[in-house]
């Protein structure tokens, strides 16, 4: 991991931000504000280290896998995880038909399927195995794995076009594993990151998830503990977001999963935070306090109970408006930057000096 730990950089730039905002107040002298989107247009300008940002493909994965502690009976009895991923590829969930007209490009990565899937075109086949192991007797991935599933997810993001990655983990149990893990890393209560809209959690549960992170109570290295509670699906979001930020692409996290997924990766690399938009799909006060770890909110809420992905398809049109406003907007000026150069980092300078990019 220490070669993405250096290569991702924090975002802070104060001269950089001031002209972004005085680039902003001056169009709204004109044209008036544009509330919230206006913030958002600075950080995207910051995490692209320019005055003019510019999104382009972007990409949508859906990481799935099953967890072996499932058998302790801890969810309720529901479609498994397997008729989930064959519904979205099949374009029957409200996820695949809003990424469609949004234009971001969907693929499914299978991280751990207890399944085996046939060849689809929006399938990645990158199972590390076929579902973890139960944590409550055994650490849920061997370190080997966890590793594995890091680097798969690496070279996923390496090889991705575009520089936007909206990251959704699924699967039967990945909440509850999620939740585990974010507990021991921010040494946050259980009980609140599993709680759903009017419902604390059940005592058997409890009870189970209680056993489970007493059998691994030893556990504290970030990587360590996600090998412990499991999810491969977790695992390869860590290493796509790592990779994601060291290319200094915009990194959409959306679910308690990918929030895991995410405070991992910030404890292997910290700047990771500053490159993401949270998103949300269902309101469940479990993400909002894995969103508070961070001391972040979605960017939509629009009160919705679905499947972990559908929030980012939703937030993406407002995500690339943003951008458009610095980028697009018809201001008079000559291609290039709309400030002196001065402000930027040199790697900016010269990109700016290039002209403007396609979308």
């Amino acid at each position: 991991m220490s070669v993405q730990r250096s290569l991702i950089a924090p975002t802070a730039h104060p001269r950089l931000e001031d002209a972004l905002r005085l680039k902003l107040q001056r169009r709204g002298e004109t044209a008036g504000s544009l509330g919230e989107l206006e913030p958002l247009a600075v950080r995207l300008g910051l995490i692209q280290n320019t005055l003019k940002p510019r999104l382009h493909q972007p990409q949508l994965m859906v990481f799935a896998g099953d967890h072996g502690l499932v058998v302790e009976g801890l969810t309720p009895p529901g479609a498994p995880t397997l008729s989930l991923v064959t519904d979205l590829l099949a374009g029957r969930l409200p996820m695949a038909v809003f990424s469609f007209i949004q234009g971001m490009n969907i693929s499914v990565i299978d991280a751990g399927l207890a399944d085996e899937l046939g060849p689809h075109p929006a399938l990645l086949q990158r199972k590390i195995g076929f579902g973890t192991r139960n944590a409550r007797f055994a650490a849920a991935m061997s370190v080997d794995q966890a590793h594995a599933a890091i680097r798969a997810g690496m070279e996923m993001a390496d090889t991705m076009p575009g520089n936007v990655l909206a990251c959704a983990g699924i699967g039967i149990g990945s909440h509850e594993s999620a939740a585990m893990l974010i507990s021991r890393i921010a040494d946050t209560p259980i009980a609140a990151l599993l709680q759903t809209q009017g419902d604390a959690p059940s005592e058997p549960l409890l009870g189970v998830l209680d056993a489970v992170r007493t059998r691994h109570e030893g556990v504290t290295d970030p990587v360590e503990v996600l090998a412990a509670f499991g999810g491969f699906e977790i695992a390869m979001m860590v290493g796509a977001m790592l990779v994601a930020a060291s290319k200094r692409h915009l990194i959409m996290v959306d679910g308690v999963p990918a929030c895991a997924a995410l405070l991992v990766a910030s404890r292997i690399a910290a700047p990771v935070t500053d490159y993401v938009v949270f998103c949300r799909s269902h309101s469940h006060p479990g993400l909002d306090q894995a969103m508070g770890i961070f001391q972040a909110s979605a960017l939509l809420e629009l009160g919705m109970e679905s499947t972990d992905g559908t929030g980012a398809t939703l937030a993406w049109p407002l995500i690339h408006s943003a951008a458009a406003l610095l980028s697009e907007v018809v201001e008079g000026e000559d291609a290039g930057p709309t400030l002196p150069s001065s402000v930027l980092m040199p790697e900016a300078a010269e990109a700016t000096r290039s002209g403007p990019r396609s979308l």
